[in-house]
């Protein structure tokens, strides 16, 4: 048996501005609402579907897992971003290899790294 990704999957309590939020950030479609209860992205920027859930509690705790992500000028990518409403939470790396760590609007992490 071979397992493929087919979606990633977000908690929230308020799926669909978050939903929205990304599909801006990755040129994304959102092609399900399910009455704001599971969102999903399609298309864009996204190799694979990404999805929101609505939950009653979001965890607090670090995100076990988070989004990689690549941009081929990553300062004004970051900057695109932050002005989008993302938080800056640290600059990484070195010369030879750079990526930046951010949070979106609900807190949630995610990496953007130079990729040319």
């Amino acid at each position: 048996m071979t397992l493929k990704l087919d979606m990633v999957t977000i908690n929230t309590t308020d799926a669909e501005p978050l939903a929205r939020w990304w599909a801006e950030q990755t040129n994304a479609e959102i092609t399900q609402t399910n009455g704001g209860w599971f969102v999903v992205l399609e298309g864009g920027g996204l190799p694979v579907m990404l999805a929101f859930q609505k939950v009653d509690d979001q965890s607090v705790a670090k995100n076990s897992i988070h989004l990689d992500l690549a941009a081929p000028d990553l300062d004004a990518e970051v900057d695109r971003l932050l002005t989008a409403g993302a938080t800056l939470i640290e600059r990484r790396g070195d010369e030879s290899f750079r990526w930046v760590t951010l949070a979106d609007p609900q807190g949630n992490e995610f990496d953007v790294a130079e990729h040319v």
